[in-house]
C-alpha cells in the first residue's frame, strides 16, 4: 500500500465521517418537530438508495462495456453487510431520543476502540503501540468535547443500550467496506449495501408503525438526512477504508465527533466552552500522530 493511497483513503473517510457528523443535529431538529425514528430513517434510506441508484446509472452509461458487473455472490454478500449500515441508523437514532445528543456521539465513538480490537482479533497480533496511545487520546477528547466532566446527568439505560449496539453496527460497517467486493465501484457497493440497510430500515418502521405516517418528512428532512447519511458517507467509506485500513480508518472516522459538536453549536445554539474546543484538538492531534506513524510504516514495506 502506498503512501498516496494511503493519504487518499484518509482524506475520503475524513470527509465520509464529516458528513455523518452532521446527522444527529438533523435528526434533533426533526425529531423537535414531531417526526419520528421510523418516519426519519425510512425517509432517509428511501432517497438515498434513490439517489445512489441514479448515480449508478450514469456511471455505467459514463464507462459503457468498461463498467465491471456483480456477481451474484458479491450483490448477495454487499446485501448482508448493508444491514449493518440500516441497524447503525435505527440504534442511533433511537440512542438520542433517550440521551442528549453530545453522550450518544460519545458512545457511537466507541467503534474507535471496537475498530482497532477487531483489526488486532482478525490479524492475530496486539495493536501497535503509537495506535493505542492515538486510540486513548482520541477517548479523553471525546470525553473533554461533549463536556462530560462538567454534566452530571441521569442516563436512561436505553438510551445508553442503543448507543453501544449503535458503534457495533458502524464497526461492522466500516469491517464490510474494506473487505467484501472492493473490486467494485463504491457507487455499486454502496447501492447493494443500501439494499440491505434498507430491509432492516423498512422491518423496523413496519415494527413500530401506529398506523400513521406523515410524508411531509421526505421533503422537509429526508433529502438532507439521505445526502449527508445515506449517500455522501457509504460512498467515501467504502472508497477510502480499502486504503486505510480498519484501525487507522476507525480513527480517522472519529473526525465525526467535533464536527457534530460545531454543528450543534451552530443551528442548535448549544455552548460550546473551552475544554470541548480542547478535546476536538486532542482528536485532530491523534489523527495527525496516526498519519505521520503510518507514512513512516509506508515507508518501510
Amino acid at each position: 500500500m502506498t503512501q498516496k493511497n494511503i493519504l487518499k483513503g484518509v482524506i475520503l473517510v475524513s470527509l465520509g465521517a464529516t458528513s455523518y457528523g452532521m446527522l444527529a443535529t438533523f435528526v434533533k431538529l426533526a425529531y423537535n418537530e414531531g417526526y419520528t425514528t421510523a418516519e426519519v430513517t425510512t425517509s432517509q434510506i428511501l432517497l438515498g438508495l434513490l439517489g445512489v441508484f441514479i448515480i449508478n446509472i450514469f456511471q455505467k452509461a459514463r464507462r459503457g462495456p468498461e463498467a465491471k458487473l456483480a456477481s451474484k455472490k458479491s450483490i448477495t454478500q454487499l446485501i448482508v453487510a448493508g444491514t449493518s449500515m440500516g441497524f447503525t441508523s435505527v440504534f442511533y437514532y433511537l440512542a438520542v431520543r433517550y440521551i442528549p445528543v453530545s453522550i450518544g456521539i460519545v458512545l457511537l465513538m466507541q467503534t474507535v476502540w471496537m475498530g482497532v480490537l477487531l483489526e488486532a482479533l482478525l490479524g492475530r497480533k496486539m495493536p501497535a503501540g503509537r495506535k493505542i496511545i492515538a486510540v486513548t487520546i482520541v477517548l479523553i477528547g471525546t470525553v473533554l468535547a461533549t463536556n462530560l466532566i462538567q454534566k452530571n446527568i441521569a442516563l436512561d439505560w436505553r438510551g445508553i443500550m442503543w448507543g453501544l449496539l449503535a458503534a457495533a453496527s458502524f464497526t461492522a460497517t466500516m469491517f464490510t467496506s474494506n473487505s467484501i467486493a472492493i473490486h467494485l465501484s463504491p457507487a455499486q457497493r454502496s447501492l447493494f449495501m443500501l439494499m440491505g440497510g434498507a430491509v432492516i430500515v423498512l422491518a423496523f418502521a413496519a415494527w413500530t408503525w401506529t398506523g400513521n405516517f406523515n410524508t411531509d418528512i421526505f421533503l422537509r428532512w429526508g433529502i438532507v438526512l439521505a445526502l449527508f447519511g445515506t449517500i455522501i458517507p457509504p460512498m467515501l467509506l467504502n472508497a477510502g477504508f480499502p486504503h486505510t485500513g480498519i484501525g487507522l480508518g476507525s480513527i480517522v472516522s472519529s473526525l465525526e465527533l467535533p464536527v457534530s459538536v460545531m454543528m450543534a453549536y451552530v443551528f442548535l445554539d448549544e455552548e460550546v466552552n473551552a475544554l470541548q474546543w480542547m478535546g476536538i484538538a486532542l482528536i485532530i492531534t491523534a489523527i495527525i500522530i496516526m498519519n505521520l506513524k503510518n507514512k513512516e510504516q509506508g515507508q518501510m514495506h
